[in-house]
């Protein structure tokens, strides 16, 4: 992950759910080709099962219709990893965990067990420089904070509130990850003075990759991490 310093700053290129338009998003092998990419990091979803396992996949309910979290680890198909094995095959890469924990889906845990649970996997992984954290609930995020202070967290929003900067930094968040389509170059610029890094998803334009790079983004999510890298000439 880039660091706060504006002048010697290097746009991440973040593989969302992995290199997911070259591969099926949130798999090992989605992971291992952004990694052949060229990708600077990996953002993949977290979730939990039945019986206890952190595994990774985005949606709360397989394709089938069954819920993930009503289900044991070995009832799973073959293509959803566990976060281990998917944080092995990011070798090389920072990845950005998005922890799931939304009030309107069926696996909507109050108690924080998912985050307190990755944020011992992580601990027991070492690397905290590797990690960094997010989540559109905000809670998810302080309670991460709270159990490892040394692991950075970011907040996902769509509408980017007026006070971002004073929220974020007040909860000792390092960053905000807006949706590209309603990311301004003022809110990029409110953020950088805040000290906040701003990384964005999910975007797979060039034309608007090159805009956000003008703007001083720090990283771009996106499902196409080799136009990216293209954009950027690596």
């Amino acid at each position: 992950m880039a660091d706060d310093s504006r002048s010697d700053m290097v746009v991440q290129v973040l593989a969302h759910r992995g290199a997911s338009r070259a591969e099926r998003e949130n798999t090992v092998e989605a992971f291992r080709r952004a990694a052949s990419m060229g990708a600077d990091g990996v953002e993949l979803d977290v979730r939990r099962t039945a019986d206890g396992a952190l595994v990774v996949h985005h949606d709360p309910r397989l394709g089938d219709g069954r819920v993930i979290g009503e289900l044991a680890a070995a009832d799973l198909p073959t293509h959803v990893p566990t976060l281990d094995l998917a944080l092995d095959a990011c070798a090389g890469m920072w990845v950005n965990l998005e922890i799931k924990n939304d009030e309107n889906e069926p696996d909507f845990d109050p108690t924080e067990w998912v985050a307190e649970q990755t944020m011992a996997l992580l601990d027991r992984r070492g690397e905290p420089e590797r990690w960094l954290m997010s989540s559109f609930r905000i809670e998810t995020m302080d309670r991460c904070r709270a159990v490892a202070p040394h692991i950075r967290t970011a907040w996902l929003t769509g509408e980017v509130p007026a006070d971002v900067v004073g929220l974020l930094n007040d909860r000792g968040h390092c960053a905000l990850h807006p949706w590209v389509h309603l990311l301004t170059r003022e809110i990029i610029e409110q953020c950088h003075a805040g000290g906040i890094l701003v990384n964005t998803w999910t975007c797979d334009d060039a034309s608007r990759m090159r805009e956000l790079v003008e703007w001083g983004i720090d990283g771009i999510c996106t499902n196409v991490p080799d136009v990216a890298l293209a954009v950027l000439g690596r």
